[in-house]
């Protein structure tokens, strides 16, 4: 009872991480529009169509080279362009076609917005267009390497103070941050508050998974860690959801933040994990949470902290008499990890498959507001396929194998970008299914690759591995919006063709990643290695490492040195 009250306390809060991770993708979503002009309006002329005002016209427009032509009370005539406007020397009659002479000013007036979608966007708050469009394509990719630069701080903070204090500060720095998010004053002041809640956001999904893993037992770690990404998953739907119902970007924030509050409220009620205490000797505090967990779950006989204590020093001096000394595990560093050829070809496999995974992942992410037919239901889509394919993964996983669930599905990822490439642009419904497809078998592989890693390793480099490969990934998070970006760059190319361009490039990289695992040795029911001979071993004679048998160690303290593994593993992720 108390570690499923635990685990989905725990996994409730992931949420707010997908609601932050994607949130952007309509807060700073820019409308159409065209520049300002000085005095009033009398009449708007659009090609063959002709208006009282702007807000008449925004229904025809098509494209961003269209041009709007207005003519003031004055009499004077205007052409609006995205970037500039152009005033008729010869005003006589409003015509769009016009071959007179023409002076051609900025934008000094603002803009005018589109806001029949979104009232309004950060974009349309601070104009972050034209000139300054680049800053509004900096917003994801600077939230990501706040992503990338809290993983790093907290997961070691939690290692230091516990996972406890880490899980309190970074829920409620989520909600603290969220709501002043929506009351910045600035586009800097935006991004720095932005940064500093992707620090925590990122920091509690780091923490949240060593913490889960520590209290679920083995039989049902898999499914546990596995399924803190569906809830992940699920802020990504919200996100759809709200932006759907509320369309001023302040607003929307604001929802957004108060999703997860109940947690926030009750978060200082959940104890500290007894692995962690344990690790820092604090036995007696250990002993208490031990006893209050025997309590919600009914147990007659709870364990002591003595007797696990004795169990795991037996334990460690019988590996100390086989391993030299257990001490040289803090001399290695990730030179380790191409120590000789083997494990040099395994760790560039797996650091691409990282890669690969965190960048494809958020292209389809990201990019799925863009393929047409209603955005918030793409988006909505493209996390609710999430749910199922952690679902598969977990069984094909304990049945198939790690390498052999694997291998299918990036392939299958990389057939599937392909296949985009040659679906008509008019058929928005198949290329909509097609990039669900392509998002449902890069999750699984995103998925899997966590623990494939950590069981790929031995225990002196397996934290290096996890480390390293969770640094990949968060170099390909922070490359996938500037891949999605890179249409407005790429002018000469249209929208859907530059998204399929990148889909194409993920494809390629799924591909070279399926058919470079296929070298990768399986670990399903092998015991961990903790050596870098033993993991050498692993990958030459795979008849031989099949056939051996775990230590002889009791299964308290089995599960003890698994536990500690992955905890090593998780907390560097």
């Amino acid at each position: 009872r108390l570690q499923a009250c635990v685990y989905f306390a725990s996994v409730f809060q992931a949420m707010s991480c997908g609601i932050h991770y994607l949130a952007s993708v309509f807060m700073a979503a820019t409308p159409n529009f065209v520049c300002g002009f000085p005095g009033n309006v009398s009449s708007v002329l659009f090609h063959n169509s002709s208006a009282s005002s702007i807000e008449d016209i925004w229904t025809l427009w098509t494209s961003t080279e269209n041009y709007i032509v207005v003519q003031l009370e004055n009499g004077e005539i205007w052409e609006l362009d995205q970037c500039s406007r152009s005033k008729r020397e010869v005003s006589l009659d409003l015509a769009y076609e016009y071959k007179g002479n023409k002076s051609v000013f900025p934008c000094s007036d603002g803009f005018l917005y589109d806001d029949t979608k979104w009232k309004s966007t950060v974009v349309t708050q601070w104009d972050l267009v034209c000139d300054r469009e680049w800053l509004a394509k900096l917003i994801q990719p600077m939230f990501m390497l706040g992503v990338l630069i809290g993983a790093v701080i907290f997961g070691d903070i939690a290692d230091r103070l516990g996972r406890q204090r880490v899980i309190w500060f970074t829920s409620a720095g989520q909600f603290v941050f969220g709501i002043a998010v929506a009351f910045t004053f600035d586009y800097y002041s935006f991004v720095t508050v932005r940064f500093l809640l992707a620090m925590v956001s990122s920091g509690y999904l780091v923490v949240a998974f060593v913490y889960v893993t520590e209290f679920v037992g083995i039989k049902a770690r898999t499914w546990a860690s596995m399924h803190v990404h569906a809830f992940f998953a699920m802020g990504i739907m919200i996100v759809a959801l709200v932006g759907f119902l509320v369309r001023t970007w302040w607003v929307y924030q604001i929802f957004l933040s108060i999703a997860t509050l109940p947690f926030v409220l009750c978060c200082w009620m959940l104890p500290e994990t007894p692995f962690w205490l344990l690790s820092e000797e604090r036995y007696e505090d250990a002993q208490k949470v031990i006893d209050t967990m025997a309590r919600w779950n009914k147990v007659s006989t709870p364990c002591k902290v003595s007797e696990l204590c004795s169990v795991q020093q037996d334990d460690l001096a019988s590996e100390r008499m086989g391993d030299d000394d257990m001490s040289s595990a803090k001399k290695h560093n990730i030179l380790d990890l191409f120590c000789n050829w083997q494990i040099a070809r395994r760790t560039i496999t797996v650091w691409l498959i990282w890669f690969t995974g965190s960048l494809g992942y958020y292209v389809f992410s990201l990019s799925s507001v863009s393929l047409g037919g209603n955005e918030y239901l793409n988006l909505f889509l493209i996390g609710a396929v999430e749910l199922p394919c952690y679902i598969i993964a977990c069984v094909a996983m304990d049945k198939l194998g790690r390498r052999n669930t694997l291998i299918p599905f990036l392939i299958l990822s990389a057939l599937i970008c392909v296949l985009i490439m040659f679906i008509p642009q008019d058929f928005n419904i198949l290329i909509i299914l097609a990039n669900m497809a392509g998002k449902f078998s890069i999750g699984v592989a995103f998925g899997l690759i966590y623990l494939y890693t950590a069981e790929l390793y031995p225990t002196i480099v397996r934290s290096l591995a996890v480390g390293s490969g969770s640094m990949m990934c968060r170099v390909g998070s922070v490359v996938a919006p500037f891949c999605v970006y890179l249409r407005s760059v790429w002018i000469f190319m249209p929208l859907v063709a530059t998204v399929y361009f990148f889909q194409l490039l993920v494809g390629i990289m799924a591909l070279l990643s399926g058919i470079l695992t296929i070298m990768l040795p399986e670990t399903l029911g092998k015991p961990l290695t903790n050596t870098l001979v033993e993991a050498t071993e692993m990958g030459r004679n795979k008849k031989s490492c099949s056939e051996k048998t775990p230590p002889a160690h009791s299964g308290a303290a089995l599960e003890k040195i698994e536990m500690f593994g992955q905890e090593r593993v998780s907390t560097d992720k």
